[in-house]
């Protein structure tokens, strides 16, 4: 029943010094200015300010790059180590929650004493002149110890509320984490294509040139041409054909990449993607939403605000400690000589009362420790700050690469065509004898790297593209 009304007393302290006030400042928001629009959107032509989509790779239409980015958000090993730290981080919220409550223990012990004055152990015999003599007994003693420190000064909750705004963090970084991951999977995976579009314009110009030499052979056997057109044309092809190693290097670099970002053995997709496909598109429209949407999406500036609130609630942890100290403990149970004493109300042994501390002098050591919190959240808040002017950097460039890019397409279409057609008339020319085979020769240069520009920008306007996506810091909503 004691031991009862003991833990009854605790439970009702502890609740009433949840109404206590606590020590330091309460978390304000960290205010922020961000201009009304992006810089950059005029030049990025195709995009809006409607809302960033939140499953922006589905914009792409390429259901297998789809599939990877679902395969990589659930088996990526960077995401479940993040995932790890937020557990870590649960427990250790736990913990700090725990410290707001009584502390029972029970405990059991069994002695083997000898005494006299000096323990306080003694016999009264009176049969004897030594009327005071020691003896042996065993002492068994099993109860509860019991003790709750009222939060007085609020320090306790202040921990745990820095202990919530830890775990708020690691999932925002958690986030941030699958934001960068789905990412360089769509990145990757466009620069694979891209690879393989370039692979396929070589090996095409490598047929051309090949048909080339062939003619070229036949009209210096016929007496038409000269050996040395012939050469030249094989100095031509065998230059072309060097290009394809490189090439074929940098697709099977991407494809491991590819298969280590969704948590596999790097060569587990070769097969899967060695099978040529095209390059995903890009939208007609890309929605970009408003500079201030940044600081609700991005889980960057999101963890950045939670590491911000975590560290004004230890400035009040750390205020905390100037304040004087209340603990309650207790103590029942039952004492005797034997474990069949237990049974008998004689041993009862009951206690319960409050100890306070105050601190006098610490040598400086509690207002130091206050200062070096204030210092952490003003770098908090600073960091803050930098992260958000970080994210509307990366958002202006993307929007900046993007745009200009698109533009740089445009001209290489047109280059591309005029290069096809030049290279057409030369060799028409060069057959009727109308022209020199140098002339052949740079058509065909010309052919092959604007084709090969046109495949190159094309990728990098969809690489540019996954980069403003990223920079817009949406997918985590709806990511798998």
């Amino acid at each position: 029943m004691r031991t009862r009304m003991l833990v009854t007393l605790l439970a009702l302290a502890a609740a009433h010094g949840a109404t206590l006030p606590k020590a330091g400042p309460n978390y304000r928001p960290p205010k922020t200015s961000v201009p009304p629009a992006y810089e950059q959107q005029g030049g990025a032509t195709g995009t809006t300010t409607g809302p960033a989509l939140s499953g922006w790779w589905t914009t792409l239409n390429d259901a297998e790059l789809t599939v990877l980015i679902e395969r990589a958000a659930g088996r990526n090993l960077d995401l479940k180590v993040a995932a790890s730290r937020i557990l870590e981080a649960r427990a250790a919220r736990r913990i700090s929650r725990s410290a707001l409550l009584p502390n029972v223990v029970s405990s059991s012990n069994l002695d083997r004493v000898r005494g006299g004055l000096t323990s306080g152990l003694f016999n009264v015999n009176q049969g004897s002149s030594n009327l005071l003599a020691p003896f042996e007994t065993n002492v068994v003693q099993s109860g509860f110890d019991a003790s709750w420190e009222i939060d007085f000064a609020g320090g306790r909750r202040r921990a745990l509320e820095a202990a919530t705004a830890d775990v708020a963090a690691l999932e925002e970084a958690r986030r941030d984490t699958l934001v960068r991951l789905m990412a360089e999977v769509a990145r990757n995976y466009a620069e694979l294509r891209g690879y393989q579009r370039r692979l396929d314009i070589t090996q095409r110009n490598i047929q051309l040139q090949q048909d080339s030499l062939d003619l070229t052979r036949v009209r210096a056997e016929a007496g038409l041409g000269t050996q040395l057109d012939v050469e030249r044309q094989a100095a031509q092809l065998e230059s072309t054909r060097a290009l394809v190693p490189s090439l074929e290097t940098a697709e099977i670099q991407a494809i491991h990449r590819l298969g280590v970002l969704l948590g596999e053995d790097p060569g587990n997709l070769l097969n899967e993607l060695t099978l040529v496909k095209t390059l995903p598109a890009a939208p007609p429209d890309v929605p970009v939403g408003l500079p201030a949407d940044l600081l609700r999406r991005r889980p960057d500036i999101r963890e950045a605000e939670a590491r911000v609130a975590g560290d004004t609630a230890r400035v009040g942890v750390a205020r905390a400690d100037l304040f004087p100290k209340i603990l309650l403990t207790g103590a029942s149970g039952r004492q005797g000589t034997s474990f069949s004493a237990l049974s008998f109300g004689a041993g009862n042994f009951f206690s319960f009362g409050p100890a306070i501390t105050l601190p006098i002098f610490s040598g400086g050591k509690i207002r130091a420790n206050i200062e070096a919190e204030r210092q952490r959240l003003e770098q908090a808040l600073i960091q803050y700050r930098s992260t958000v002017l970080g994210a509307l950097e990366e958002t202006e460039n993307a929007l900046v690469a993007y745009g200009r890019q698109k533009q740089r397409r445009d001209n290489l279409v047109a280059s591309v065509e005029a290069s096809r057609q030049a290279t057409g008339l030369a060799s028409e020319l060069y057959t009727r004898g109308l022209s020199d085979f140098l002339s052949v020769l740079d058509a065909q240069r010309q052919q092959l790297a604007a084709e090969d520009d046109l495949a190159q920008s094309d990728t990098t306007v969809i690489t540019d593209l996954i980069a403003l996506y990223k920079a817009l810091g949406g997918g985590w909503e709806v990511a798998p």
